[in-house]
């Protein structure tokens, strides 16, 4: 799935300018989906060329105008051939990941801040996870509570694995050192 499809379905939501769905971007979809101002609005100038969103510029007093953008019949129907794919790709981004996989040239204490980073991140993300639950969880259509239920497994176990095993990368560090 791309950025114009992501904001395709964003827009189902309701009307929104650029700066409205980077918000939502970062808000919901960037643990998962990453999407920044530079691919937003040249996805929406291309959904607009192609009639599937319309485009409302609302003057603004010393500013340029603001767009508010609106998903067309056309976008409907778009964005339901891209739901259509029985198969979509699941790709893992991860600079924790990439940079464990050089764990055999780090020192035991730069493996240790590390993992330790990492869980301090989950932990974090676990809080967001409980304020959802708590303030979001009657607005939000239920293929956004699977998707949060899903991403608190995976890191949940992602830091219940780093917990148990840690130790094997930092015992093969210290090996490695005394050679």
């Amino acid at each position: 799935m791309d950025v114009k499809t992501v904001c395709l379905g964003m827009l189902t939501d309701g009307e929104a300018s650029g700066y409205d769905l980077k918000k939502h971007f970062e808000s919901s979809f960037g643990h998962f989906f990453s999407a920044g101002y530079g691919s937003i609005y040249p996805a929406l100038a291309s959904l607009a060329a192609d009639g599937l969103v319309s485009c409302l510029c609302i003057p603004q007093a010393g500013k340029p105008d603001r767009k508010v953008y609106s998903i067309t019949p056309a976008g409907r129907d778009a964005l339901q051939a891209e739901l259509d794919a029985p198969n979509p790709s699941h790709k893992v981004r991860s600079e924790f990941l990439a940079t464990i996989c050089f764990a055999h040239l780090m020192s035991a204490e730069q493996i240790a801040t590390v993992l330790d980073n990492r869980i301090a991140d989950i932990e974090s993300y676990e809080e967001l996870f409980e304020e959802f639950e708590h303030s979001c969880m009657h607005k939000t259509p239920h293929g956004m509570h699977f998707t949060v239920g899903i991403c608190r497994a995976a890191l949940l176990a992602m830091k219940t694995y780093i917990q148990e095993n840690r130790h094997t990368l930092q015992d093969q560090s210290a090996a490695a050192a005394n050679f």
